[in-house]
């Protein structure tokens, strides 16, 4: 069986850091078995504060953008030499940072042929793009690799990932290893952006808390859910879900409604309330599933994981119970998606982003 050591990286919408996983890729195709064998996160550091500028559309020279996506090639590639140590891999896939997504324009900031000759090996980057090309939303992009990486053979899995935006895959069983089994399961990928989720949550840690992020969601953790602001922050999220498209530029916050509520309920309660919602919209959206799996940032925020279960009619754990870890899942499914490319294996669903038809995905950057 043909062995790879794959290594993927994800920079998310919310513009904090970098993740990155190696992945060793046994077999090929749909049937591959992608094992994490190691995974790290760098903070983006001044970076960070560059590419948020850029994503708000501030105005920018030409040379700030070039040493921008240089620069976050350097930072990239400092991470993987560190997370590889002494292991050969075979191959790099890098997601970029988002820095604008409005379909059919999207844009993924990164200069992968610095990664390249620095690892001298192969970079797959820009993922979206042909699948923005078919008439596409370019995301999600990643259920076909959680189809690789949680597929189950006797229930329904829903994937959560609680990044800047919350996107979800929703599997069916596949239970056998057959060709015509895999066909018939990956037809019935659910894939969907469902609402803006850690944005909203950090966007009050900054505003009502003067603080990057609720970390553990400790500050949520001491309010109470106030029916008043849940009810408003619920309907716009509802509103999100309810547009079946990928969320991007312009869907980070709800505009107004801190403003609007902070004079008459406290931070804490606020705090809750955006949770509460946030949890509400995802119950919402995995009614047809046998188990909730939770991954990303979000997953760390204990308040909106209790606020998720305790919404939801069916058992919730998280990713790492099932051997990938709960924060690093997207670089995981970054690897996956670069082997998927690499054995010229679509890797966007046209029922999960609009595409009139699946296409091979992946610009190479080669040593």
């Amino acid at each position: 069986m043909k062995t790879r050591l794959v290594a993927g990286c994800m920079t998310g919408t919310s513009i904090d850091g970098l993740d990155t996983a190696l992945v060793e890729i046994q077999g090929a195709g749909l049937k591959m078995k992608p094992t994490v064998k190691n995974y790290l996160s760098k903070p983006l550091g001044e970076l960070s504060s560059r590419l948020r500028l850029i994503s708000q559309r501030i105005p920018i020279t030409a040379k700030e953008i070039a040493k921008t996506a240089h620069d976050l090639a350097i930072l990239h590639l400092e991470a993987l030499n560190e997370l590889i140590g002494n292991n050969k891999i075979d191959l790099v896939c890098v997601h970029g940072q988002t820095v604008y997504h409005a379909p059919p324009l999207s844009l993924q900031m990164i200069n992968p042929t610095p990664i390249a000759i620095g690892l001298n090996v192969p970079v797959v980057t820009d993922l979206r793009a042909a699948d923005l090309a078919m008439g596409g939303q370019g995301a999600p992009i990643t259920p076909i690799a959680d189809f690789t990486l949680y597929r189950s053979s006797n229930e329904r899995r829903g994937i959560v990932n609680l990044g800047g935006f919350c996107n979800m895959t929703l599997l069916p069983k596949t239970p056998a290893n057959a060709e015509k089994t895999f066909k018939s399961a990956i037809s019935r990928i659910i894939g969907r952006d469902v609402c803006a989720c850690n944005q909203i949550l950090d966007n009050i840690a900054r505003k009502l808390f003067k603080i990057p992020m609720d970390v553990d969601g400790d500050k949520s953790r001491a309010g109470e859910v106030k029916s008043e602001p849940f009810d408003a922050m619920m309907q716009h999220l509802k509103n999100q879900a309810a547009s079946k498209r990928s969320l991007g530029t312009g869907d980070e916050i709800f505009i107004g409604w801190i403003d609007k509520y902070r004079e008459n309920f406290g931070p804490e309660d606020l705090a809750r309330s955006a949770c509460a919602a946030i949890a509400a919209a995802i119950a919402l959206n995995c009614e047809a599933t046998d188990r909730i799996i939770l991954a990303g940032g979000g997953s760390k925020n204990k308040t909106l994981v209790e606020e998720i279960t305790g919404r939801s009619n069916i058992p919730v754990e998280f990713s790492c119970e099932h051997g990938i870890p709960s924060t690093h899942r997207e670089a995981a499914a970054m690897a996956a998606l670069g082997a998927l490319c690499q054995d010229r294996v679509p890797i966007t669903l046209p029922q999960v982003t609009g595409a009139t038809t699946s296409s091979i995905s992946g610009i190479w950057a080669l040593p």
